[in-house]
């Protein structure tokens, strides 16, 4: 991932005297995000205020704490609301004070080139290298986050969307990252009716990838893990067929239960070396890696595996939609009961208790996928 352009909204503002002020858990060096007091974000004219009633952490969280990805010191980290509007900016439109939402991790503007192009998680500056890549990626990144009592979300008529009242905060707190990135591996990998798709790695991405792949027509879903209960879960999810790769060669025991076809389409969720060219090694010839992991260094593209190039493969990848007619759909397949997301939270903690939260989630302990945040 690219260095992170800080803007003047990444830095926490001086407070006034009297101003309001709220808690939020904050970057502060490599190794450690606290929870501080930071002053309530002023609205401008098209943003809007959100008091946060459920957020999350989320494994790009943990390469933030771990120094893997730079963000600026000070910042509130986050990128996952559920909340109720508590003020509107101005200028902003079709939506109410007190309305239950929830935003996109990704926050288009809805107005620039990339939006324009159809491509809105990428809405970023210019820089001097060109367009900064990941720029529609704000909470958390370029400006401050969802782990606090309160939000400022910008471009609000571009981003919120409200919450049907019969589901809970729980049923939607994956739409805004993890349903939409997972879906989103399925939905570039192109996978049609009949085919045959491998899903490596089933956390809580992952095992959303494996419901796309599902929804999109897939027939035959193999589930890579070697955590029991999330090979459980991946069943749970669709998957027909799981391997424990702590058991077995993964990509020797999904060409013999292909009978050495190979899959149509490969999704890989982890981000390591050894799953994206295990993904690559498992695919047919001219079948399409879907790539949705946040790799923390280069990777290599084996000769053989890549067939010098000649193999008519696709190598795709995925930064999670956003804005509010993505979060209406994801909202609806929730509301369909063609996907069930509550599972994922397996843990839940106060804002109070969010440094515990960091610590049992970088650690993986316990069975964690997600953890439920509520101020």
């Amino acid at each position: 991932m690219s260095d992170t352009i800080t803007s003047p909204a990444s830095a926490a503002p001086s407070p006034r005297p009297g101003r309001a002020m709220m808690k939020a858990a904050v970057f502060v060096e490599k190794n450690r995000i606290v929870l501080e007091d930071k002053p309530v974000p002023d609205v401008g004219p098209l943003d809007a205020l959100i008091r946060v009633t459920t957020t999350t952490i989320c494994g790009t969280d943990i390469h933030i704490l771990k120094g893997e990805y730079p963000v600026a010191k000070g910042l509130t980290i986050g990128h996952e609301p559920v909340g109720i509007i508590e003020k509107l900016g101005a200028s902003v439109e079709g939506f109410a004070e007190g309305q239950r939402v929830i935003a996109g991790a990704i926050t288009p503007s809805g107005y620039s080139n990339a939006c324009l192009c159809g491509c809105g998680s990428q809405d970023g500056p210019r820089t001097k290298h060109g367009f900064k890549p990941m720029g529609g990626w704000r909470f958390g990144n370029t400006i401050d986050g969802a782990q606090a009592e309160y939000l400022l979300v910008p471009d609000a008529m571009t981003n919120l969307a409200p919450v049907p009242e019969a589901l809970s905060d729980e049923q939607v707190l994956m739409c805004p990252d993890i349903m939409s990135t997972g879906l989103a591996g399925a939905e570039n990998g192109r996978i049609k009716i009949g085919d045959t798709v491998a899903v490596f790695a089933q956390g809580p991405i992952g095992l959303c990838a494996t419901a796309g792949a599902r929804l999109l027509g897939a027939t035959r879903i193999i589930a890579v893990d070697a955590v029991p209960a999330r090979l459980d879960m991946a069943r749970a999810m669709g998957a027909d067929q799981v391997v424990d790769f702590s058991k077995v060669d993964p990509v020797e025991e999904i060409l013999r239960l292909t009978d050495g076809r190979g899959v149509d389409v490969a999704i890989e969720a982890l981000g390591r070396q050894e799953t994206f060219e295990a993904a690559l090694r498992v695919l047919r010839p001219g079948g399409t890696l879907s790539s949705l992991g946040v790799y923390s260094s280069d990777l290599r593209i084996p000769l053989d595996a890549f067939s010098a190039g000649l193999g008519d493969n696709a190598i795709v990848t995925a930064l999670c939609p956003g804005g509010k007619e993505r979060m209406r759909r994801l909202m609806d397949v929730i509301a369909s009961g063609r996907v069930d997301a509550r599972a994922l939270v397996t843990h839940r903690f106060r804002l109070d208790d969010i440094e515990a939260a960091y610590d049992l989630f970088s650690h993986q302990r316990d069975g964690v996928l997600k953890v439920a945040i509520t101020p």
